[in-house]
């Protein structure tokens, strides 16, 4: 009889899975080890040293801790690109790229954009790619949070201007932009401690709470900021589920027209634009 070997890569994942779950086994594993996933499927009977198999142990005890698995790893993928993130930053979701596409729609030729609350820079830097000619500032209150994003500009090799500022004073006054784009803190503060574990305990909590009703960040940067853009530019927002009627409600009642709102691959109204005619 053959002896069942526990050190190799299809015994770890196996191991792993009822825990943790196959996919999330196979990153956190192909991260320790320095190589892609396929790697793993391709050479699934190699033995591993020690060492690994207790990196591996800790990285599983530290995810059933709730830590999430693009922390543990420091890295994010986001529109076919990996971002760099840690605990100051928000991981960077799927829901976002329909922002992207949506800003990439309405984007004039060579335009200005402006990213409120950057994060990793996850959606200042791929407009950046994507938007042929576009020149792109970023602005976020959290310095730590502005080192993550001008490290993905640089490693990503996009040219992003970055400046430090609350969502009261980020950019000089009589800026002008063909699209602001936001995806700000929208949970409602007496829902935050609800939040799933890995969330509400790992995530930044000032990149999570939208005020009481979650809404404080789009009647502001709606108000505030409208003057900022041009004629027949826009204004385009990321929104909590069941927001969109009123993130709606603020952009007309702000004089933006042609509001629209687009759905998610789940089916759930999750960007809502508007655009200034005059």
């Amino acid at each position: 009889m053959n002896e069942v070997k526990l050190n190799t890569i299809r015994a770890l994942i196996g191991e792993a899975t009822p825990k943790i779950g196959r996919f999330e086994a196979m990153i956190l594993l192909a991260h320790i080890l320095g190589k892609p996933k396929e790697y793993l499927i391709a050479h699934d009977d190699e033995e591993l040293p020690d060492t690994t198999l207790m990196t591996f142990d800790v990285y599983v005890s530290m995810r059933l801790d709730g830590v999430p698995v693009a922390y543990l790893t420091g890295r994010q993928e986001f529109f076919g690109r990996y971002f760099t993130v840690d605990h100051n930053v928000l991981i960077p979701r799927p829901d976002t790229e329909v922002l992207i596409e949506q800003a990439l729609i309405v984007a004039p030729e060579k335009p200005e954009i402006l990213d409120m609350g950057t994060g990793s820079g996850c959606i200042a830097v791929t407009l950046a790619k994507e938007c042929p000619g576009a020149r792109v500032t970023a602005t976020d209150v959290s310095e730590e949070a502005l080192a993550i994003a001008r490290g993905n500009a640089e490693t990503l090799g996009a040219e992003v201007e970055f400046r430090k500022g609350s969502w009261w004073e980020a950019v000089p006054e009589g800026a002008r932009y063909d699209l602001i784009v936001s995806n700000p803190p929208y949970i409602p503060t007496g829902d935050i401690e609800g939040l799933d574990h890995s969330v509400k305990d790992y995530e930044p909590h000032m990149a999570l709470d939208g005020g009481a009703d979650g809404l404080d960040f789009y009647r502001f940067i709606a108000a505030k900021w409208k003057n900022a853009i041009r004629l027949g530019g826009s204004l385009i927002f990321e929104v909590g589920i069941g927001q969109a009627p009123d993130v709606e409600n603020i952009l007309a009642q702000n004089g933006f027209e042609q509001i629209q709102t687009t759905a998610d691959t789940q089916g759930i109204w999750r960007v809502v634009e508007g655009t200034i005619n005059g």
